[in-house]
């Protein structure tokens, strides 16, 4: 094991930075020569990659820009509300079919 008086610090990457990545990498012909060029490791682009793929990312909304992240807030809104929709007809139709059947 090493004795070096400073343990070596993580280097932490900005918003902007991991999305020039991620359009860098997409734009490549491979993650790894990506990573290279942006001086990275391969594994950590891969770890956004899949992070981007998430709902998780999408969730965290401080990457997002306002307008964004309000149609996303808009979008989910609205999901729920069809979801709720959809049960309401599901008992209907089940209510129906139940008095049809009589």
């Amino acid at each position: 094991m090493k004795d070096s008086p400073h343990p070596a610090k993580r280097r932490r990457y900005d918003a902007t930075f991991r999305t020039e990545a991620l359009r860098l990498a997409g734009e490549s012909r491979s993650t790894q020569a990506a990573a290279r060029a942006l001086n990275i490791s391969p594994k950590l682009l891969y770890k956004w990659q899949k992070e981007a793929l998430t709902p998780v990312a999408a969730a965290r909304g401080a990457d997002l820009d306002p307008a964004t992240a309000a149609e996303l807030r808009q979008l989910r809104a609205l999901a729920r509300r069809q979801a709720q929709e959809l049960d309401i007809l599901k008992k209907a139709i089940a209510i129906f079919s139940a008095t049809d059947s009589l």
